[in-house]
């Protein structure tokens, strides 16, 4: 059975993207379109789960460069998989620092304590040394403007 294109609507509908955002990456050789269906841009309905592992990519901190690499990556990629080593470990440190948050959290929701914060039990989530002080590369992950830029809030400035 052939399975019939969505239009870019329809794949903006369902992604949750904009169309500008999908016509970006193609621009940009993440994602490619089947054709077009009168003047607008169709594609495969597998472009869904292709959006969805660049939504979570984007979402766990993957630069749209790096989502590239990775989307064209060989297992003779050498380079590029020692950085897939180094971003999963990145990720494993993120992981465990939300994890003692959300239990803290979980803890202060229901503790009776006065302040919550200096309850020993909520304190005893966070004694984990790795927690006191940032991961090797964590401001690198992070966008931080540089000084003088004045880009949007949440915009990743070019020069970083």
């Amino acid at each position: 059975m052939v399975e019939s294109l969505l239009d870019i609507a329809e794949v903006a509908e369902r992604s949750g993207l904009a169309p500008s955002a999908l016509r970006f990456y193609e621009k940009r050789g993440l994602i490619a379109s089947a054709g077009r269906n009168g003047l607008r841009r169709a594609y495969q309905p597998d472009i869904l789960k292709r959006l969805a592992f660049i939504a979570c990519a984007r979402s766990s901190g993957f630069t749209i460069a790096e989502i590239a690499r990775f989307l064209v990556a060989t297992p003779d990629d050498t380079k590029l998989r020692a950085r897939m080593a180094e971003k999963a470990r990145e990720l494993e440190e993120d992981i465990a620092r939300l994890t003692r948050m959300r239990d803290g959290l979980h803890h202060a929701s229901t503790c009776m304590h006065e302040p919550l914060v200096e309850c020993p039990d909520f304190k005893r989530t966070f004694e984990n040394p790795a927690t006191l002080t940032p991961s090797p590369g964590h401001w690198q992950r992070t966008a931080f403007p540089a000084e003088g830029d004045l880009s949007r809030p949440g915009e990743v400035p070019a020069n970083l």
